[in-house]
């Protein structure tokens, strides 16, 4: 299993951010393509002082080759589009193996 994990900093918006991300943006993602679970978290804290991140997005898929194709899908390339209108500045994003 894979996951694909967007960080996000925090907006100077948070209201609006939080509107579109799960009113708009949330519903892009759960179409694509042999998407299994998506996980969003909030940062609350970190140990050592402010943390650079206000959410956290794990997408899990069953193989590389299974996240590959629903990000080269319509519905991953949709919801791709919708991030960098929005978020663009704001994300990083990063591939993982789930062990």
């Amino acid at each position: 299993m894979v996951k694909l994990i967007a960080l996000y900093r925090k907006p100077d918006d948070v209201d609006a951010f939080e509107q579109h991300y799960f009113q708009t943006h949330v519903p892009l993602v759960e179409k694509m393509p042999g998407l299994q679970r998506v996980e969003i978290s909030r940062i609350t804290g970190a140990p050592m002082g402010e943390p650079p991140y206000y959410l956290m997005a794990e997408m899990y898929f069953e193989s590389a080759e299974s996240l590959t194709a629903a990000m080269n899908s319509p519905e991953g390339r949709a919801a791709g589009k919708d991030l960098m209108s929005f978020a663009g500045n704001l994300v990083t994003m990063m591939f993982a193996d789930v062990r």
